[in-house]
């Protein structure tokens, strides 16, 4: 071999070398666990379900493609105002691994092509997981059913709202998972999510500890739903058996 051919197949080494090297420290980073959840909420145009369900499981498999390492929830809203409503989610983030999604310029090209075109409201939000407030890793049991309680209150009052709840944090006896809201909506926002395994474990839970009187005053405003988990529509998740 010459030395023009020695130069470049040390030239392609390098540069297959540089380039493993960043992929893996990009794998490294995306795959590194911290306490933030990205939650999303989409609406599905009407009388187009089943194209944006047919759609959205066309993205998950191009997710599967790009050899994503984070998990993806998928959820139905089931009883509440927003009923047919889709809420996705992943958790366990650090903040490196925010900035480090898979490939984000495809996820977008493929969102566009297989999901936009049946949406015609789509959310985003970044929250915190808070450890002093639940009971949980943070990183929700994939239950059949998943109770969402989201809280929004009157600015200033986080310190109050979040020092009442790490009081009452002994008496919680199941998976409960509070996240503060750090961007995507009104603030100061809290949502908490109790997986079941049923609609009767669901409603069984209002027999467990309520939100603590002290914080009543604090709160502009409380919704509650329930949502059932697809588990066709999620990535990287086994769903419990009850």
């Amino acid at each position: 071999m010459n030395h023009r051919c020695l130069a470049i197949a040390g030239t392609a080494l390098f540069v297959s070398t540089v380039f493993s090297s960043r992929a893996t420290a990009q794998s490294g980073a995306q795959s590194e666990r911290g306490p933030y959840a990205r939650i999303a909420i989409m609406h599905p145009l009407d009388g187009h379900m089943v194209d944006f369900e047919a759609g959205y499981i066309r993205h998950l498999a191009w997710h599967e493609q790009a050899r994503d390492t984070w998990k993806w929830y998928g959820w139905t809203v089931n009883y509440s105002e927003r009923r047919l409503w889709f809420i996705y989610a992943s958790f366990g983030h650090s903040a490196a691994s925010l900035d480090n999604p898979v490939d984000p310029a495809g996820d977008d090209r493929d969102n566009m092509m297989n999901v936009a075109p049946y949406v015609d409201h789509w959310g985003n939000a970044l929250y915190e997981y808070l450890p002093a407030l639940s009971r949980g890793t943070g990183i929700p049991e994939p239950a059949a059913r998943v109770e969402l309680t989201t809280v929004d209150l009157n600015p200033g009052t986080e310190g109050s709202f979040e020092m009442a709840l790490t009081a009452a944090q002994s008496t919680l006896t199941n998976e409960t998972l509070w996240y503060r809201m750090v961007a995507g909506a009104t603030a100061p926002r809290y949502i908490r999510l109790r997986p079941r395994p049923s609609m009767a474990a669901v409603i069984d839970g209002k027999n467990e500890p309520a939100l603590p009187d002290s914080v009543n005053v604090l709160i502009v405003k409380t919704t509650i739903e329930i949502l059932n988990l697809r588990p066709t529509m999620c990535y990287g998740v086994a769903p419990t058996r009850e």
